[in-house]
C-alpha cells in the first residue's frame, strides 16, 4: 500500500511540475558534476537527482571509468539522456549509444551536443534478437523506465499510465556494422535477455559486460529463468562481480549466486561479467 502511494505521489508531482512549466517546456537545462544536461521536466527518478544533486550514477561511472581506456570503444545500451555515455566518452575513444524511446534519445543528442561530444554516435532503436517491431511503454514518472511492454502488466509499470507506442528493434550483431566493443554496458528494463540473444558475436570480443540485474523485470518483462538469461551470457565470460554484495565468483558460481538473488529479489544496478 505505501509502495502505490509513493508511486501515485511521484506521478501528480510530476503532472503538476509539467503543468506549471507550460506544455511547450521540452526539457530543462541542469548543470551537474558531469556537464550540462537537458532533462525532462517530469522526470522523478534521473532527472530529479540531476535537478537536486547536480549528479546521477557517480559510483557506477567511477567504476566503469577504472576499466575504460583512452583506446576503448564502449556500446551502451539503454543510453537514456547520456548520463553514462557522456562521462565515458570523455575517456574513450568511441562510445556507441542505443536509445528506443523517441522522447530520450533527442534529450541525448542534445545533450551530446550540449557538452561537445565528438566521438559519441546516438542511435534510436531498440535492441532485441531478430529484426522486429515491439510494443513499448513511454513511462513519465521515471522515463528511464520505459520499456517493452510486459507479459505481467503490473501496477509498478502502470501507474503513470503510460503511452504504448511501436517502436523499431533489431539485433545489434545484423544492425552494427563494427562489432568490436571493448566494453558493454546495458540498461534496458527487462529486455536484457533479448538483446543479449542478438549480440553474440558482439559479446564473444567484449571485454567487460555491466549489465542490470532486477528479478521483477525477468518475471514480468521477459519472462526468463536466471539459467536463461544466463544461457547468453555464461559462454562468453569467466567471472562475475555484483557491486551491491560485494561478491565477486567464477564461472560455476553464476548461477547459485544470482539465483540467490532472484529468490531474495535482490537487485542490482550493473552486474560485471568480465573475461579472464
Amino acid at each position: 500500500m505505501l509502495q502505490r502511494l509513493e508511486l501515485f505521489v511521484r506521478s501528480l508531482v510530476g503532472s503538476l511540475t509539467r503543468k506549471i512549466n507550460g506544455r511547450h517546456v521540452s526539457g530543462l537545462i541542469v548543470d551537474t558534476s558531469n556537464g550540462f544536461f537537458a532533462i525532462d521536466s517530469e522526470d522523478f527518478a534521473v532527472g530529479r537527482q540531476l535537478r537536486m544533486n547536480g549528479e546521477y550514477g557517480t559510483e557506477e561511472i567511477e567504476r566503469l571509468g577504472s576499466r575504460i581506456t583512452p583506446g576503448s570503444r564502449v556500446l551502451v545500451v539503454g543510453a537514456h539522456i547520456g548520463t553514462l555515455a557522456i562521462p565515458l566518452a570523455r575517456k574513450c575513444r568511441e562510445v556507441v549509444a542505443i536509445e528506443a524511446n523517441p522522447a530520450t534519445y533527442k534529450l541525448l543528442t542534445q545533450n551530446i551536443a550540449l557538452n561537445a561530444i565528438s566521438n559519441c554516435q546516438a542511435i534510436n532503436i531498440a535492441a532485441s534478437d531478430k529484426e522486429e517491431s515491439i510494443k513499448f511503454l513511454l513511462n513519465k514518472v521515471n522515463s528511464g523506465g520505459s520499456k517493452r511492454t510486459p507479459i505481467n502488466k503490473t501496477h509498478a509499470y502502470y501507474y503513470d499510465r503510460p503511452e504504448e507506442i511501436t517502436v523499431p528493434a533489431f539485433s545489434l550483431d545484423q544492425y552494427l556494422d563494427d562489432k568490436a566493443f571493448d566494453v558493454v554496458i546495458m540498461d534496458i528494463e527487462g529486455s536484457e535477455y533479448f538483446a543479449l540473444r542478438g549480440m553474440r558475436e558482439i559479446l564473444s570480443g567484449t571485454k567487460l559486460l555491466a549489465v542490470e540485474f532486477l528479478p521483477h523485470h525477468l518475471r514480468n518483462v521477459s519472462g526468463v529463468t536466471v539459467a536463461q538469461f544466463l544461457s547468453v551470457v555464461a559462454p562468453y565470460f569467466s567471472k562475475l562481480t555484483v557491486p551491491s554484495r560485494g561478491e565477486t565468483v567464477g564461472a560455476a558460481g553464476f548461477l547459485p549466486l544470482l539465483a540467490d538473488m532472484f529468490d531474495k529479489d535482490q537487485g542490482d544496478d550493473g552486474i560485471l561479467f568480465e573475461k579472464a
